[in-house]
């Protein structure tokens, strides 16, 4: 209990004029499309191309370090900005995605301004905060990135998002301590799974939104961190009429 109670009592700094995440309340993960969201619910994640919740916390999802597999007509267009091996783009075969070429500093800073115009659409539309998906890509790159490369890229992020007034979460890369690039709190996927809770709570306190897609995963989640943490149970695929269960 006393080691529990040292972890939940790290505070981020969190960024001036950013709104932190609430207290107190559940968090749905709508990234397959926007759902009912019940009265326990007060924290609602959903994709940058959706609006907002009225009355919640909303937290606009951005994959940051990847492409979205039905944008491939725009990074073909860009293609200076995927990383290559053998003149082919290097790919992540479990999502189906392609990864974004991080070595160097005009490319991040290219990759930079596409990214932070999206997290400006988050704000200018009531997004509270944005989740930078794919933090762990580089351990995906057959060793072309570098783990340097991957958080020089995601502090020009950070500090991108906190200009247009949203918070910044930290996704993957558990063991990260994320608030040293400026990240406000986190998004755990699957942290029961891979017993990485305890590595986002070290750092980000009661700052961490808990996702498990198996019920196994989500009944250890819950014994161990859902007095104190919003965790929430979805299917695999996160569509709307799906599997939606809470601690």
């Amino acid at each position: 209990m006393g080691l529990l109670l040292s972890l939940l009592s790290a505070v981020p700094t969190v960024a001036a004029g950013v709104t932190t995440v609430p207290a107190g309340t559940d968090v749905d993960d709508q990234l397959g499309g926007p759902g009912p969201t019940p009265a326990n619910v007060g924290i609602v994640v959903r994709d940058r191309t959706e609006a907002p919740q009225p009355g919640a916390y909303n937290v606009c999802y951005v994959n940051a370090f990847q492409t979205q597999p039905d944008a491939r007509s725009f990074w073909k267009k860009r293609p200076g900005l995927l990383l290559r091996q053998d003149g082919r783009p290097v790919l992540d075969e479990v999502w189906g995605e392609f990864l974004l070429d991080l070595r160097t500093l005009p490319e991040r800073a290219a990759l930079a301004r596409i990214v932070g115009r999206w997290t400006a659409g988050c704000a200018a539309v009531g997004f509270d905060a944005v989740e930078l998906d794919k933090l762990d890509s580089f351990t995906r790159s057959d060793g072309l990135l570098r783990r340097r490369d991957a958080l020089a890229y995601a502090r020009l992020l950070v500090g991108g998002a906190h200009a247009q007034g949203l918070a910044v979460a930290q996704k993957n890369l558990a063991g990260l301590d994320g608030t040293r690039l400026g990240f406000d709190f986190a998004v755990a996927e699957e942290c029961g799974r891979y017993d990485e809770c305890g590595s986002y709570v070290e750092h980000y306190g009661e700052q961490v939104l808990a996702v498990e897609y198996r019920p196994r995963d989500f009944a250890v989640t819950c014994a161990g961190w859902g007095a104190t943490l919003p965790v929430v149970l979805r299917d695999r695929e996160v569509t709307p009429d799906g599997v939606h269960r809470w601690c």
